[in-house]
């Protein structure tokens, strides 16, 4: 099935079961965040919500709430786009499996973009406050577009070929924005728009911008796609949908996706910054406020009968983790083609997606010698931390194939399991310090300023990985409560950052040789929350790796320096408790859960997803 619009999509998804209307009274601000994540938490049907209390356009939610209704969506062109990108990478591939890539060369010809003069998004004018004011956690600056396709166009060189195509969270009401009139455009490190904005601010000249919504699922799935620099999103769009994405261009103004469900059209202000935030994001904290650049809107208009898209982000997984998996079946076969020996990356979703990633890379250096210690790792995490999105990776583990052939990349507790057989804290820990990080990283010194770490590890085992505490471990004062995080991962509650700041973790490490006991685990963990943080690996992930910034919370039992290579003889101690400076973690509103606890209880068509 091709999808031309969201209208299509919705009748086709109805059509087959996998998408309920819902005629309830619907309050958008807070209760329609809260059933789209229960909806997705329960495995849910896309759900079109009808009756939005005071806005007339319908809201959905929920469209990519699961893999295999992702996949649905682009069942006919998913497969031959992946044997593009797989041939854009490697054209002589197509002569070794002829066959396998000739059925995908059709594709090609929906690629490029076609001009139009007209199309239906323009048919109606409207004003920012009549569209659907999505509020999704309590403290949330303002209504938001969460999933927006916000389109510009290189200064320098225009022209569909030019454009930037990306998903950047929108304020449109709230703050100091002047109604109506600007909206918030937040983007974060290493995002297309930014070179754009930054060309624009050279050669001062207004930068126009549109966002657009809804459309053809293509469109979003585009908006998110890392693709290399000076490759359009329309081309990529256009062969996911099997039709050439129609674009309204006209003279001296920038061009309109003809088929989106609505437009804001307007000018990046190149003088003008003003406080956007705080907003619940997808590590699970809000980011705070801050100042980002403005968009001063000209237009908004949307075809009849739109319907309003959004989705809802908070701590993993959520929605968005679906689009991470649509992007690694379709970028997994061309990962060894972009850094030399690499076979595997993995930007964990627990944790995030920044602040964790895994990879698999092969040691060839030497092959006359015996593979007892990274030598081209190390090489090949640097090419990682150098390459477009995942240079914000903050921890980056890193083993070699040929020890461990077999290993599932996406088995994260046996992945840390297998590193932690093998790793040499006094060799294998590598920092980047005073470095950039994720915009949404707090745990920095301040925004996008932070450090990372490199672990590598290579050679056969050299440890057991114990999965019991033994009864006379002993703790220093104000740490209790023990428990297994992994095999080999001792998690430790410690006292309140409030109570007791960065000499805690000193301490603790100051109290053990490198013969003590302890040390039999190789990796300890310091929490507010053992019993939290112990409990799944996916809370573990996300406590240790979203809560501890590498140079300032990283510290081991037996430390030294030496040639200015930090390491420790004993156990690796990485202090992950909340800290003063940390953004705070996103909690519902029990109102409104009660609220939709009351839906759930009247029979209604989610009732059973609630």
């Amino acid at each position: 099935m091709i999808y031309r619009s969201l209208r299509q999509c919705v009748t086709d998804l109805e059509a087959t079961g996998q998408l309920v209307r819902v005629s309830e009274s619907i309050d958008a601000t807070l209760v329609a965040a809260e059933i789209q994540r229960r909806l997705y938490r329960s495995g849910g049907p896309a759900v079109l919500m009808e009756n939005i209390r005071g806005c007339r356009f319908p809201m959905l939610c929920n469209l990519f709430g699961t893999i295999d209704r992702a996949r649905f969506l682009f069942r006919d062109t998913f497969d031959d786009v992946r044997r593009l990108i797989e041939l854009r990478t490697d054209a002589g591939r197509f002569w070794k499996q002829p066959f396998r890539y000739a059925r995908a060369l059709p594709a090609v010809l929906h690629a490029r973009p076609r001009a139009c003069k007209v199309g239906p998004v323009l048919d109606n004018d409207l004003t920012l406050d009549r569209l659907p004011q999505l509020k999704s956690w309590p403290d949330d600056g303002g209504a938001y577009l969460t999933l927006p396709q916000v389109y510009s166009e290189d200064v320098n060189n225009r022209g569909l070929g030019h454009s930037n195509l990306g998903m950047y969270r929108v304020q449109i009401s709230g703050g100091q924005y002047i109604p109506n009139q600007e909206v918030g455009l937040h983007y974060q490190l290493q995002r297309g728009i930014a070179i754009h904005h930054a060309a624009a601010l050279r050669r001062k000249r207004p930068l126009p911008v549109n966002i657009f919504l809804g459309g053809t699922p293509a469109m979003t799935l585009a908006a998110v796609m890392p693709l290399p620099e000076g490759v359009s999103e329309l081309t990529f769009a256009g062969a996911l949908a099997w039709h050439r994405i129609p674009m309204i261009c006209r003279a001296d103004q920038l061009p309109v996706y003809a088929e989106a469900d609505f437009c804001i059209s307007g000018t990046l202000d190149l003088e003008k910054q003003l406080p956007e935030g705080p907003f619940g994001d997808h590590l699970g904290y809000y980011s705070l406020q801050h100042e980002f650049p403005v968009l001063r809107v000209s237009r908004v208009t949307c075809r009849d009968g739109a319907i309003w898209p959004f989705t809802v982000v908070g701590r993993p997984p959520q929605e968005d983790t679906v689009f991470g998996q649509l992007i690694h079946e379709l970028t997994a076969p061309v990962v060894p083609t972009l850094i030399t020996g690499l076979r595997a990356v993995h930007a964990v979703d627990a944790a995030g997606v920044h602040p964790l990633m895994l990879a698999i890379g092969s040691e060839r250096y030497v092959p006359y010698q015996p593979r007892n210690k990274p030598r081209e790792l190390l090489t090949q995490a640097s090419a990682i931390l150098g390459e477009g999105q995942m240079s914000l990776s903050k921890y980056l583990w890193i083993i070699n194939h040929e020890d461990v052939p077999e290993l599932d990349i996406h088995n994260v507790s046996e992945f840390f399991q297998q590193v932690l057989r093998r790793v040499d804290w006094a060799r294998d820990l590598h920092f980047h310090t005073r470095t950039t990080i994720d915009t949404l990283d707090y745990t920095g010194s301040s925004l996008h300023d932070g450090s990372k770490l490199v672990v590598a590890a290579a050679g056969p085992p050299v440890r057991d990985l114990p999965n019991q505490i033994d009864d006379s471990l002993a703790l220093p004062d104000g740490f209790r409560e023990p428990r297994i995080g992994l095999p080999g991962v001792l998690v430790v509650q410690g006292p309140s950052y409030k109570i007791e700041a960065k000499q805690a973790l000193r301490r603790f490490c100051a109290a053990y040789e490198a013969d003590s006991p302890i040390n039999r685990f190789p990796w300890i963990v310091l929490v507010d929350d053992s019993d939290f943080t112990a409990r799944s690996i996916d809370n573990f992930i996300w406590s240790v790796f979203t809560r501890s910034n590498p140079a300032a919370d990283v510290d081991g039992i037996a430390s030294s320096q030496e040639d200015k290579h930090w390491g420790c003889q004993g156990a690796l101690v990485i202090d992950a408790r909340i800290k003063p400076h940390h953004a705070p973690p996103l909690i519902e509103d029990t109102a409104v859960q009660c609220q939709v606890d009351a839906m759930a209880g009247r029979g209604g068509p989610i009732s059973r997803w609630l």
